[in-house]
């Protein structure tokens, strides 16, 4: 019984991410495209340009009864920027993989999950493993705590944490890339709960004053009573990238003055608008986010602030979490590192009563997208990104799929122990009449 607890061996496996790795500071600085690319000189350390493609590193846990069991390793689009671990680089992580997390694999207890990742995982050095690692590593290690208890991943996680068995969809969020109006369009019509995103990353795209990013907030409410069905009001959630600070200015009053403008041009629609302003560091954020929420709740807008940039550890989400300094935290899966740690972080957000949003990155795989919907699914986050890449289809597809056939395996388990529930009733009851 105690081999079926150990992991026999472990591969590796090189991969691809399914986007690119941007140098937010470069595209910030205003650097021009050629096509595709960005023309200039990157700016973030560990870039060899300011768009590369994205890799990833597969992790793969060989068990007792030879089954293999997967997790991938990799980082998000903006690597680096906004207290974010370096750009991923494949040989760098794989060689911490070898020497430092295989022997800790191979000696520990798969059995427990929580456990298994708090040995595995531990401080090397004094410092923490790669979040890239802790990221893969987890996914591994809750695929084979799952396959070993003959379970689903999120209910791994319910048993773990103590949760009831999740009944509900989480609302998913689809990200539109630089071709808004074709894929706002393809969200609209797929009736996504919370869309477009947007990719307000420029200048060029948020224009003097913002006028063209309301322009474009408009525009998507328009288009959503234009080819949306009957009642259809989705949640408009809108990624700016800091650029309301850096275009109309660095003060609360005046980032919340155009907030609220903006959510009075689409009346009727909850509006979020994610990374307002960059203040450059947690502790500045900290204290200027919760004077914008603040103000915006005394206003009773619609708008709700979404934290993304200098909060990126569970440590980080509880401060953000208690002192209200969001409406809304993005959990980006990679940038927490462990899995079981974003399954806290939603725990904690949701006792703090601020929203849960799994998010993520474009640059993640298909796997580490479906091990994130069994966390949402089963902390029960307020809202979840459609990952991995740019397309929409493919993400909408991955996650929605994925949440579907989960929410159907845990309804089919929930009726099958009712009925073995009434059976055993139903047995006891006879086996008393006979007994008279």
């Amino acid at each position: 019984m105690r081999n079926c607890k150990r992991i026999k061996d472990v591969i590796l496996a090189t991969g691809n991410g399914s986007f690119f790795y941007d140098d937010q500071a470069a595209i910030r600085a205003g650097v021009a495209h050629d096509g595709f690319l960005y023309v200039g000189n990157p700016l973030t350390p560990g870039f060899d340009s300011i768009r590369m493609p994205s890799r990833s590193l597969s992790i793969g846990l060989v068990l007792s009864d030879d089954v293999i069991v997967w997790g991938d390793m990799m980082s998000v689009q903006y690597s680096g920027a906004g207290g974010r671990d370096p750009v991923f680089h494949v040989d760098a992580i794989e060689a911490v993989s070898r020497s430092v997390v295989i022997p800790r694999l191979l000696a520990a207890d798969v059995s427990r999950f929580l456990s298994a990742c708090e040995d595995v995982l531990a401080y090397h050095d004094n410092r923490r493993l790669p979040l890239a690692i802790e990221y893969g590593v987890s996914q591994a290690l809750l695929s084979a705590a799952a396959h070993r208890s003959r379970t689903t991943l999120a209910e791994v996680i319910c048993s773990e944490f103590s949760l009831p068995l999740p009944e509900k969809p989480v609302p998913i969020y689809a990200q539109s890339g630089d071709l808004r109006e074709v894929n706002v369009d393809k969200m609209i019509l797929k009736s996504v709960e919370v869309l477009p995103h947007g990719l307000i990353n420029s200048r060029e795209k948020f224009g003097a004053s913002g006028e063209t990013f309301r322009s474009f907030v408009k525009w998507v409410a328009k288009r959503t009573r234009e080819i949306g069905k009957p009642g259809y009001r989705p949640v408009l959630h809108f990624d700016v990238y800091g650029w309301i600070g850096l275009e109309i200015g660095m003060q609360v009053e005046k980032i919340v003055e155009f907030i609220t403008r903006v959510a009075d041009d689409v009346p009727g629609y909850r509006l979020h608008i994610e990374s307002p302003a960059d203040f450059g560091s947690t502790e500045a954020q900290l204290d200027e986010y919760a004077k914008i929420v603040a103000l915006l709740d005394e206003r009773g807008t619609e708008a709700r602030i979404v934290v993304d940039e200098h909060c990126n550890t569970l440590e980080d989400i509880r401060r953000f979490a208690e002192a209200k300094a969001a409406h809304l935290i993005q959990i980006k899966m990679p940038d927490v590192g462990s899995i079981a740690d974003s399954a806290r972080a939603v725990l904690t957000c949701k006792k703090n009563g601020v929203g849960a949003y799994v998010g993520g990155s474009c640059t993640e795989t298909d796997l580490s997208a479906r091990v994130a919907v069994n966390i949402a699914v089963a902390t029960q986050a307020d809202m979840m990104l459609a990952k991995p890449g740019m397309g929409v289809d493919e993400g909408i597809s991955i996650v929605g799929n994925e949440q579907s056939r989960l929410l159907s395996t845990l309804g089919y388990r929930r009726n099958k122990v009712a009925i073995e529930n009434l059976v055993a009733k139903s047995s006891v009851k006879n086996s008393d009449f006979n007994l008279r």
